[in-house]
């Protein structure tokens, strides 16, 4: 097609992320041809936002960590509903994911004798987290850069993917478009990786740039591929409420892993009032035991703020209903009030959370180290995604492989704060390397050029009826304020019906998008091709979190507010048929028994 450039890759990875970056470095460094695609500039990646750490359980800070207690805190975090294969995986193989990211130039914070730091962090039992102050994510992104240039990829930047290019049965490359002049673009590829993130630009209140609309969940589900627990979308518990310009920047668990101390309007620490029996012997309800705690001491049990984010960001929903919140409709979160501890506070502080520090200085003309922040729950992360396979991360699409957040499995109901830098690296690193083994087995697969003509008219429609269609943003703006009101952090049956028929309403809209202008530099347009995204990957999440009648994880049903023993066996599957979205239970595979094993052990 003359009007459309086109490039040819053994391995095409969608998302320059941790994941991304890690599963391009694999399969370049194997020696197959490797591009990758970012949405946005290089290094702008969601894995900056990331600050308080990567969990490996390396025992550098407390000798009684191992992966056994690594796996068997990520299986109780997600409630069970974990793919155990990934589980396991992950906590075996993050320490050296550490280490060789170490021997790549990261510079981790260090023990007194040189050994790399870990700090607590909510769901974990030991110290876990490898940290750079608060900037652990950028550190990461920019050592995977530097490493990653010296491999020989090609990079494609400020590029939306808007289909997954299908041969028959497997992938054939990918369809879409530059952003800066809409100049249309095929990518053939033998293999793709989705690396592409979450979805949380569907919701009002989020911590997510305007990347995550949800692309890769959507451009997977349309090749055929199979998602999996949808519903389960996590609300960060501490992002900033105020100003309004900023409501949503995530504010780092980190400042709870250092004895932040979360309060109402009345100067009362309510988390002290709500500790579930699963966590009741590892948590404390005494002020100075979680101090010690929070210190390092062994004997010590946690303070109830590092308990699960599910958890914590229901605690603070809670006190704001009750009207006990903070002027600006969230909580306070202290930490300046380990003065009473430590001499030079405010120095401990701007060394330990450096980012935290000139957030709020500069955000919100607030010094942390002299004054509360005021924090409320933001959508932040979403464990369902793309059901893969536990070893390959290959999706139920030959040659469709994904990793990081937009794959489902490895967290579950519920995601442990830190374990997803690690899961970027450990299963980066896995799709990365069964992508390019795939490529050398299999051929290049026919482009239908059918499909391109097909994809390039659709995007082109919005064009054609310029400024007379449906203002984008507009329905944007309607799905996100929905998406917040009716699937938010409490759910109820009526609500979510809702929202499925208030999607339905917008999924007609939206095909009668307009908007004036060119192709180039033309925001209205890119707003008007993310539509289908956001609207596929909220009907996904609405029809799950209907059907999961119980309140597990990161899903709180006010109808059904008890855990339900049947429903601990089964996955929820989002398919296609026949045009429309269909959902299903699907039977967890049995776990093997020195799995189940070690999980009785921690107990």
């Amino acid at each position: 097609m003359p009007d459309v450039k086109t490039y040819s890759y053994d391995v095409l990875v969608i998302g320059a992320g941790g994941a991304g970056l890690r599963a391009a470095i694999e399969a370049a460094n194997s020696g197959v041809r490797t591009g990758v695609i970012c949405k946005s500039l290089l290094g702008k990646a969601h894995t900056v936002m990331a600050e308080g750490g990567m969990a490996a359980a390396m025992a550098n800070v407390d000798d009684r960590d191992n992966w056994r207690v690594h796996f068997s805190d990520t299986m109780r975090g997600g409630q069970y509903l974990n793919n155990w294969r990934m589980a396991e995986l992950h906590a075996r193989e993050a320490p050296d994911r550490a280490r060789e990211l170490e021997a790549w130039g990261a510079l981790f914070d260090r023990t007194s004798d040189g050994r790399i730091l870990q700090r607590n962090f909510g769901g974990h039992r030991y110290p876990r987290l490898a940290h750079v102050g608060d900037r652990t994510g950028l550190e990461m992104i920019r050592t995977l850069q530097d490493h990653g240039i010296h491999q020989g990829m090609d990079v494609h930047m400020e590029c939306t993917v808007l289909s997954i290019l299908m041969d028959g049965g497997r992938v054939a490359g990918a369809f879409g478009y530059e952003r800066n002049n809409g100049e249309f673009v095929i990518w053939k590829a033998k293999a793709i990786v989705m690396a592409t993130g979450g979805v949380g630009r569907a919701f009002k209140i989020t911590s997510n740039s305007w990347e995550y609309s949800g692309d890769g969940q959507s451009l997977a589900y349309r090749a055929g591929a199979d998602l999996m627990d949808m519903e389960f979308v996590q609300f960060h518990p501490t992002g900033m409420v105020w100003p309004p310009s900023v409501r949503g920047i995530l504010v780092t668990e980190g400042v709870r892993g250092e004895g932040g101390i979360l309060k109402n309007k009345d100067g009362h620490r309510f988390m002290f009032d709500d500790i579930p029996d699963l966590y009741k012997n590892q948590t404390s309800d005494s002020e100075e035991e979680g101090w010690r705690y929070v210190q390092g001491d062994k004997s010590a049990r946690r303070p109830p703020e590092l308990l699960t984010r599910d958890h914590v960001a229901r605690c603070i929903n809670r006190e704001v209903k009750a009207g006990r919140g903070s002027p600006h409709g969230g909580v306070f979160l202290d930490i300046a009030w380990i003065k009473k501890y430590i001499p030079k506070a405010e120095d401990h502080i701007r060394k330990k959370l450096p980012s935290m520090y000139h957030q709020f200085k500069e955000l919100a003309g607030i010094d942390i180290t002299r004054e509360p922040m005021e924090v409320g729950p933001t959508t932040h992360y979403i464990m369902g995604g793309i059901r893969v396979d536990g070893d390959s991360q290959m999706s139920t699409v030959p040659g469709l492989f994904a990793a990081g957040e937009v794959a489902a499995g490895l967290h579950g109901a519920n995601r442990l704060g830190g374990n997803s830098l690690s899961d970027l690296l450990v299963f980066g690193k896995r799709a990365g390397e069964y992508a390019a083994e795939f490529a050398r087995k299999n051929g290049q697969g026919a482009v239908d050029n059918g499909q391109v003509e097909a994809e390039r008219a659709r995007a082109l429609a919005p064009l054609e009826r310029g400024a007379s269609g449906e203002n984008p943003y507009a329905i944007q703006y309607e799905l996100q304020e929905k998406m917040q009101e009716l699937v938010g952090i409490v759910r109820v049956e009526s609500e979510m019906k809702e929202a499925i028929e208030v999607v339905g309403r917008l999924k007609e809209r939206a095909e009668r998008a307009g908007v004036a202008g060119s192709r180039i530099y033309n925001g209205g347009w890119h707003a008007a091709m993310d539509l289908r995204n956001l609207l596929t990957v909220s009907e996904a999440i609405a029809r799950c979190a209907v059907l999961r009648q119980e309140s597990r994880g990161a899903q709180f049903r006010e109808d059904f507010q008890s855990k339900d023993p049947e429903w601990a066996k089964y996955n929820l599957i989002t398919r296609q048929d026949g045009g429309g979205m269909t959902v299903e239970k699907r039977p967890i595979p049995p776990m093997p028994d020195e799995l189940k094993q070690i999980i009785e052990e921690m107990k």
